[in-house]
């Protein structure tokens, strides 16, 4: 049994044998030359992917380039600044739900008078903690400012190297 394509076989295949990327097998060939309809289909391509050949395309405006890079990096920017958003809106709407739950349970459950207890404990524990790190602080404060500086080094870097 041998194939006999069809003219809507043919024609999926027409624009790929006029630009020279699929060579036309036997039963192709053979319709081609049986079908006027597909031959004239084959000659337009092949005139009009000539036309676009001999066309020159025109020269790129001064600065395409790095025009559309830097249009490309600020819509990269845009979207991220969204997802970031979008993300932090959820971080902080989820732990103020979480919050509330608690707040509820303790509530319900009579335990905001222990939590009462625990709270001035742990306030105390603080103040305690807060005389012994004060003379640090400015150790902390100068590794925290050499910190933020290694990081807005490195946010600079990744976002010059795109």
């Amino acid at each position: 049994m041998t194939f006999e394509p069809t003219c809507a076989a043919v024609a999926d295949l027409i624009e790929a044998i006029a630009a020279g990327e699929l060579p036309p097998d036997a039963a192709i060939t053979a319709h081609l030359s049986a079908c006027a309809a597909c031959r004239a289909a084959l000659d337009r391509a092949r005139r009009l992917d000539q036309l676009l050949r001999d066309r020159v395309a025109p020269a790129a405006p001064p600065q395409f380039t790095s025009r559309t890079m830097q249009r490309i990096r600020r819509a990269r920017w845009r979207r991220e600044q969204v997802i970031d958003w979008v993300f932090n809106t959820a971080m902080i709407a989820a732990a103020l739900l979480v919050a509330t739950g608690v707040w509820i349970a303790l509530r319900n459950t009579g335990l905001s008078s222990i939590g009462r207890d625990v709270l001035e404990v742990f306030t105390s524990g603080m103040a305690a903690t807060a005389q012994k790190v004060t003379p640090s602080l400015p150790l902390y404060a100068g590794a925290t400012g050499l910190l933020a500086v290694a990081l807005g080094l490195w946010w600079w870097a990744s976002d010059a190297a795109l």
